[in-house]
């Protein structure tokens, strides 16, 4: 019986699990700019053979014309530099049509030089049409009375329209979905004191401070009623949302809004409640806003200006 070297077979058990995943591997010899290596599963997603990758150019030819200047200008300059990076971009079909694309790469170095990229491409093409869906949504706001009328953010009925959708976004794609539910602490005694025109004001400007928080297409914003907000946070683990919820009482803090009447301090504060789900099967959105909002009763429990978080 012959002998397989340990070695071969570990490659061919590496090369296997590379070949049976969704994500596209390949490898590009950065001297010659050409592949090295590309994943099979590249003819499944884009028609073109494996085969047919051979240089850089090939790559470059079949992406969308709009794309190229700004994603092949970000590659060079970030690979140069020995950086670590990632691109979004539309990828010619065989058909004729585009797929979007994210390549995540990773930069091998040699004594210092760029020897190699390695790296894979994701079909992110269901995440573009939900931002893209997202977008017409928002567009339709006014038309479909899903603006709140005091501060222009999203109310409650637009609120359960995304939610319904990121739930089931969620459940696809079994990514984190993640939802901080806020208000401030002691509004009513705010406006007993300044009167509801000041009061008015206030909500307007927390309602900006927190739009102005929120850095990604699909983070959504809204009012809920009173002083009472939303922010849900699709694709983000508890981790960041974390961090979410810090910044949101970080610049409110900057705001520095006199609040006389506050027993928690002189400025205007808020409390938090931050809570992360992964979608499973039958389980229930309601359930979840339910949970988040009873961590939001902790943190005004444990003394407000602060957050609860589901983990904690």
């Amino acid at each position: 019986m012959s002998h397989v070297p340990s070695s071969q077979t570990d490659s061919d058990v590496y090369k296997t699990l590379l070949e049976s995943t969704k994500a596209i591997p390949w490898r590009i010899d950065w001297q010659s700019m050409t592949f090295s290596y590309i994943g099979p599963q590249i003819e499944t997603l884009l028609g073109w053979s494996q085969h047919s990758w051979v240089s850089v150019d090939d790559w470059v030819e079949r992406m969308h014309p709009d794309d190229r200047e700004y994603v092949v200008n970000i590659c060079v300059s970030q690979s140069r530099a020995g950086v670590d990076h990632e691109a979004d971009y539309r990828a010619l079909t065989v058909n004729g049509d585009y797929v979007w694309i994210r390549d995540v790469v990773h930069v091998i170095r040699k004594h210092g030089e760029v020897e190699a990229l390695i790296g894979f491409m994701f079909d992110i093409s269901e995440r573009k049409q939900t931002e893209e869906h997202l977008i017409r949504l928002q567009k339709q706001l006014e038309e479909y009375s899903y603006q709140d009328g005091l501060t222009g953010i999203a109310n409650r009925r637009m609120f359960d329209t995304v939610l319904e959708r990121e739930w089931a976004s969620a459940q696809r794609s079994q990514l984190p979905l993640s939802l901080i539910i806020l208000d401030i602490d002691f509004f009513k005694q705010y406006n007993d004191h300044f009167g509801h025109i000041k009061g008015d004001d206030c909500l307007r400007q927390v309602a900006r401070t927190l739009a102005l928080a929120a850095n990604r297409p699909r983070d959504f914003i809204a009012r809920i009623g009173g002083e009472e907000f939303v922010w849900l946070l699709p694709e983000t683990d508890a981790a960041s949302a974390r961090q979410v919820a810090r910044r949101c009482l970080h610049l409110i803090c900057q705001q520095e809004i006199e609040h006389p009447h506050s027993a928690v301090s002189h400025l205007l504060t808020l409390s938090l409640g931050v809570g992360t789900r992964l979608v499973t099967a039958g389980s229930e959105a309601l359930e979840f806003v339910e949970e988040v909002d009873k961590l939001l009763y902790q943190a005004k429990h444990d003394g407000r200006m602060r957050a609860a978080f589901a983990d904690d």
